[in-house]
């Protein structure tokens, strides 16, 4: 890769980014990295930049390793030229996630495309009432657009008037982390028009929408159910990391692909994520899957959110258990889960123990952090067995 381009590091602050992206995207300026205040910087990264790139974006992944990923300022524009046209057309945005993210970034860069600088939540943690608060101070000459994650879609929802707040955007992106069935149901019986996202740093954010590629993007699934990715939107790679790059990025067909650590499938077209390939738990020497494990234990009327993961047991390798948010505070009955995972999945599926939190560990913009869950879970049941 050529390397020309000055790096700059920004705060991770909407007003110092929005000021800065312009020159950054078309080139009159240095890249830029916007980076998180609370966590360290360790080592100091490279200080330029193959040409052509517009924004690194620094991410743990599920590892906790960091890593930063070259954005170019074409792959950029083709993402929001891309959300745009299947949307409906450039709108208005609210920004409601951190610009240290890549979904948080992808609303500026949207929004600065569109001409109109997006209006920002204030700062702090999310709440139903600063929602509608800001989305009163949006404008009606466009259509409106705004980017959450399912944790905040659930405390909108829990909200009557951020609701009907909700209500008037013409579509709200809900990525990140998988959104439950029931989550979607309940937004759509509350005529909130969600759109699904799937993406990553990788991909410029959000590439496949309601299951569909934006225009431009190919998905492939292959024998392992690993996902793959292809089009104007991969990033240029990952900064002093040729190794990662060689693993991740592949040439095939033809075409340069970004390899995931997702599992899925198509089916009538539509890609369906069925959660990582490394998450998949094993219980009694049976394969157990959390995500279809969350859908159904999601589906009961008390739950708002949960996390499924393994727990290390001596006679079943890992104990199945459902960390819950739930609306009353109270663990839902932990028979009535059983059954209903038993019946739809299979008793090896069934969790052994559920564990009440008032808000589930998380990582990056909204992604349940199955790691500190399962931590959880064990210092609950060192209290006591499980039942």
């Amino acid at each position: 890769m050529r390397v020309d381009r000055p790096l700059r590091d920004v705060p991770a602050h909407a007003g110092d980014l929005l000021d800065a992206l312009p020159a950054a995207l078309d080139g009159t300026g240095p890249a830029l990295r916007a980076l998180d205040p609370d966590v360290p910087r360790g080592h100091e990264a490279p200080r330029t930049v193959p040409d052509g790139t517009a924004l690194v974006v620094r991410t743990s992944g599920s590892t906790g390793r960091s890593r930063d990923v070259v954005l170019g300022a074409d792959a950029l524009r083709a993402s929001a030229a891309a959300t745009a046209a299947r949307l409906g057309g450039p709108g208005r945005w609210l920004l409601a996630l951190p610009v240290h993210h890549v979904a948080g970034l992808q609303v500026l860069v949207r929004a600065l495309l569109a001409g109109h600088a997006p209006h920002v939540l204030g700062t702090g943690p999310f709440r139903a009432e600063g929602f509608r608060a800001a989305v009163d101070a949006l404008g009606t000459d466009l259509p409106r657009y705004t980017s959450l994650v399912p944790t905040q879609l659930v405390r909108v929802l829990d909200d009557e008037a951020a609701t009907g707040a909700a209500r008037t955007f013409d579509a709200i992106l809900v990525g990140g982390a998988a959104t439950s069935p029931t989550l979607l149901a309940r937004a759509r019986a509350a005529g909130v028009r969600v759109v699904t996202t799937y993406g990553m740093t990788e991909t410029c954010g959000g590439c496949v929408y309601d299951g569909v590629a934006l225009d431009g993007v190919q998905v492939d699934v292959d024998a392992e159910q690993r996902v793959s990715l292809t089009g104007p939107v991969l990033a240029t790679g990952y900064l002093g990391r040729p190794d990662l790059d060689a693993t991740t990025f592949v040439t095939q067909r033809g075409a340069r692909w970004l390899r995931t650590a997702d599992r899925g499938r198509v089916v009538d077209g539509r890609l369906q994520v069925l959660g990582r390939l490394d998450d998949v738990l094993v219980s009694g020497g049976v394969k157990v899957d959390p995500q279809a494990v969350e859908a159904v234990v999601a589906a009961h009327p008390h739950v708002r959110e949960v996390c499924v993961v393994g727990v290390p047991d001596q006679h079943w390798g890992q104990c199945v258990v459902a960390v819950v948010v739930t609306s009353d505070g109270a663990a839902p009955p932990l028979q009535d889960l059983r059954t209903s995972v038993a019946a739809a999945l299979g008793p090896a599926s069934a969790p052994r123990q559920v564990v009440v939190v008032d808000a589930l560990p998380l990582r990056g913009p909204g992604k349940p952090d199955r790691r500190a869950a399962a931590r959880l879970a064990v210092e609950r049941q060192a209290l006591g067995p499980p039942a």
